[in-house]
């Protein structure tokens, strides 16, 4: 009856181990933005997320996160009362001085800041030997890799066309040079006419649009806008890109996050630019 007892109590000692060691390999994560918390389940750790910030809503189980904040302003006291093993922070998206704070109260914070598709590759990596998804994520970020590659090869040596990325209608803005989007037009071999102006999301008037033989419109639209939103370039038949409907709309939701739903929705934006080349080549041939 002793050696019964002895060895249930040996068994329960090296379950409550195990499970010990299980909980120590995957912490709890406050992912606080969109990309972060897609990153994450991309690579597996979506179950570790107890916290997060507002519109982060992709995959769809995670608009049952609980919220603790927006890009303005973090509840800190809800973070301190769900006690995450590891904060990670958008540096250039989060208020600096609630980090600053967490910093100071003992939590542990790790910094996202992609700005290419290899930036991606390279968080994914790190979130997952912080989390515990190490070959998940090493899996994903090369596929990730890959993909990017094949894109790239694709496109490389197709003549670029000339095109307005309208990132907001009012005030008209676009994007140049250190924006995410920027560099999904140079892997489509686009030209974009304000790739070098001086702030990254440059503000335009018409007049300067109009100087420029803008052959695509690309009109990027979240799930809850609408068309009223969105620029009315119908009024400027003279623009060659409206008098030609070449105006195309994707998905800004998925666009515009660092993640993997950016490169699929890249693959998507290559093709559409890649029809208006067509068409431009083929009315050459008129």
């Amino acid at each position: 009856m002793i050696k019964i007892l002895l060895l249930l109590s040996m068994f329960s000692v090296s379950v409550m181990s195990a499970f010990a060691s299980e909980t120590a390999n995957k912490p709890t994560i406050i992912a606080l933005s969109p990309h972060i918390v897609e990153m994450l389940y991309d690579i597996g750790a979506g179950e570790q997320i107890i916290g997060t910030t507002s519109f982060a809503d992709y995959p769809e189980q995670a608009k049952s996160i609980p919220i603790i904040g927006n890009y303005l302003r973090l509840q800190i006291e809800k973070v301190i009362s769900l006690q995450p093993d590891y904060i990670i922070a958008w540096k250039s998206g989060n208020p600096s001085d609630d980090l600053a704070r967490l910093k100071q109260l003992g939590f542990t914070i790790v910094y996202s800041q992609p700005n290419s598709f290899k930036d991606i590759a390279k968080e994914m990596r790190e979130f997952g030997r912080l989390t515990g998804h190490k070959a998940q994520a090493e899996t994903t970020a090369q596929q990730l890799l890959n993909d990017l590659d094949k894109i790239t090869r694709q496109y490389q040596n197709k003549e670029p066309i000339t095109v307005f990325y309208e990132l907001w209608s009012r005030p008209l803005t676009t994007v140049a040079q250190g924006s995410w989007p920027q560099q999904l037009l140079n892997i489509c071999k686009a030209k974009n006419p304000f790739e070098h102006a001086t702030a990254s999301f440059p503000q335009i008037n018409i007049e300067k649009i109009l100087l420029s033989p803008v052959q695509l419109i690309i009109q990027p639209l979240s799930i809850n806008q609408t068309d009223k939103e969105a620029f009315n370039w119908q009024d400027w038949q003279i623009i060659p890109a409206v008098a030609n409907k070449q105006i195309i709309q994707p998905n800004a939701d998925a666009i515009h996050r660092m993640s993997i739903r950016s490169l699929k929705e890249l693959t998507k934006l290559c093709a559409d630019i890649d029809k208006t080349r067509q068409l431009l080549l083929y009315k050459k041939t008129l």
